[in-house]
């Protein structure tokens, strides 16, 4: 059957370059007269295309925009895309599918849109966070979850302005394209902070650990280096990643104890004992990655099972690693002898993967699985992302802090440096600053970032008090050269740290030899684990 059809036609772009030589797309109104007239007085009547043609259009449009890169032509095909979207009937909305495209990308209710703040406004100032999430679709997990942590980094630093950035470019299209919000890119958002005149550029990213998105956004950050005073990248939520499954730090700890509180408040019990004595398993559904940084899951599995939380299991959609595949998972938790399970996301947002692969109606997804099983008397779901806990914010505002530590003052600092020739002070003891490349590696809070820098015969050495007695040894050099025979560690001296609160703690402290001021130097170390890692150092502004 034949319906009279009208064309979009775009001002800023033709269809023909992107669908396969068409001179335009052409859909049919299937909206009241007097929509269907607006629609045709702004796009133009052309020709008489079938239900299924029109669909199929609409298809090419929705993949011409499912793509990770940015051009000329993006905004003209999103806005091209809806509008041919919203020209179908519903029996032709029904009909869109594309290598990408189906129906649910417009026709999915995800929330309003209206309620999330896309953060891309200029009159930025000198001092800018720049707030860097993958990103999601779902309109209100985007605003409670990414909203919430950027929130919180707003409301705990108000001399600075917050800004967002998405790394997944398929994410923005598809928001612009669907809900009109525009969000930045990385490059757009790094543009904005050149433009606005930004001198001190701090990057908060909201991923999980440091895996392949965090190395891209790193690389893309390098490009723009050379156009602050100052860049700096705080922590990602679950800290440094470490060799092996055994290597866990207070991060980890953190979000293993939130996750699973929130997780057990829901579900209606007292603890997460309780639960397991109730037969009840929590699994935390995570991404998973090919990435080296994928030992990060593992990790948490050891975490939780440190904090005593049996009944708590850690996947991964992609499987990886291996033991977190949804098969290995559903067999172990039926090993443990659980019978309830509750599936919930180890992901900052509550998105795609939380709706579709863990919660979804598919055969496929975690929920059917578990199910499919047999070996289960009940399969639950918690769709809620991390970002909206508190105590996560909380901890992303821990990481934001630590970095800011790290940079306030800097170019009054140099400018002092350079007046009282500080990098070869004469001899005495004078405090300073110890700064490392790591939130777990520091010096004790009580000590404000500072050791006690000796200078005798042009010869330096900082004591540095640390924050417990879980680093054994330090060795200036690299964690190769500490394993060598003959490797002259740095052995630790007890120090009792007095705390504001009236509490005194013994921690480890030590006397580490300083090559030199103001320069980043080798310093590996050894913990409980019997690992030794490295890190860079640095000492500066004694005073």
């Amino acid at each position: 059957m034949k319906k009279k059809m009208c064309t979009l036609m775009t001002a800023a772009v033709s269809a023909a370059a992107v669908l396969s030589g068409c001179a335009s797309v052409a859909v049919s109104v299937g909206n009241s007269d007097a929509e269907g007239q607006e629609i045709k007085e702004a796009v133009g009547i052309d020709a008489e295309i079938d239900d299924q043609e029109a669909a199929d259009l609409v298809a090419k449009l929705i993949d011409s925009i499912y793509v990770q890169e940015r051009t000329d032509e993006t905004d003209a095909l999103c806005l091209e895309a809806k509008r041919a979207w919203d020209a179908l009937t519903d029996e032709q909305k029904e009909m869109v599918e594309g290598e990408n495209a189906d129906p649910d990308y417009f026709g999915r209710d995800t929330g309003d849109a209206s309620a999330d703040d896309p953060l891309n406004t200029d009159d930025i100032g000198e001092n800018e966070i720049l707030v860097v999430s993958f990103g999601t679709s779902f309109n209100d997990s985007r605003a409670e979850d990414i909203g919430g942590v950027e929130k919180a980094i707003a409301e705990a630093f108000p001399d600075r302005s917050v800004r967002r950035a998405f790394t997944a470019q398929i994410i923005i299209n598809h928001i612009q394209a669907r809900d009109g919000e525009k969000i930045d890119n990385m490059q757009q958002a790094l543009e904005r902070a050149v433009n606005n005149g930004v001198k001190n550029l701090l990057i908060q990213p909201t991923h999980l650990m440091h895996g392949a998105e965090y190395d891209e956004l790193k690389a893309a950050v390098d490009e723009y280096s050379g156009s602050f005073d100052s860049v700096v990248i705080a922590e990602p939520l679950l800290g440094e990643v470490g060799e092996d499954a055994s290597v866990i730090n207070d991060d980890k700890k953190a979000v293993a104890k939130a996750v699973v509180a929130e997780a057990v408040k829901e579900a209606g019990f007292g603890s997460a004992e309780d639960a397991g004595n109730d037969g009840t398993a929590f699994v935390f559904m995570g991404h998973g990655t090919a990435h080296t940084a994928k030992v990060t899951y593992s990790q948490m599995a050891t975490q939780m099972k440190e904090l005593g939380f049996d009944n708590v299991f850690i996947g991964t959609v992609e499987g990886e690693p291996e033991e977190t595949a949804c098969e290995n998972i559903i067999e172990e938790v039926s090993a443990a002898g659980y019978k309830k399970v509750i599936l919930r996301p180890l992901m900052v947002v509550a998105g795609d993967h939380a709706n579709n692969d863990m919660a979804g109606d598919d055969d496929d997804s975690w929920v059917s699985q578990f199910k499919a099983s047999g070996n289960f008397d009940s399969v639950t779901c918690q769709i809620e992302g991390l970002g909206r806990i508190g105590e996560i914010q909380d901890l992303y505002v821990e990481h934001t802090k630590a970095a800011l530590d790290g940079t306030e003052g800097t170019k009054e600092d140099k400018q002092d440096n350079e007046k009282a020739d500080t990098k070869n002070p004469a001899d005495g003891i004078y405090s300073a600053e110890f700064k490392t490349d790591s939130s777990m590696f520091k010096v004790n809070e009580e000590k404000d970032g500072k050791g006690e820098l000796t200078v005798k015969d042009g010869k330096m050495t900082i004591h540095i008090s640390l924050e417990s007695k879980n680093i054994c040894n330090l060795f200036l050099g690299t964690a190769e050269d500490a394993q060598k025979d003959g490797a002259k560690l740095i052995e630790p001296t007890t120090d009792v740290i007095e705390y504001s609160d009236g509490t005194t703690e013994e921690v480890n402290g030590f006397d580490v030899p300083v090559p030199a001021l103001d320069e980043e130097f080798d310093l590996a170390l050894i913990g409980k684990k019997g690992v030794w890692y490295d890190h860079k150092v640095s000492v500066s502004n004694p005073e």
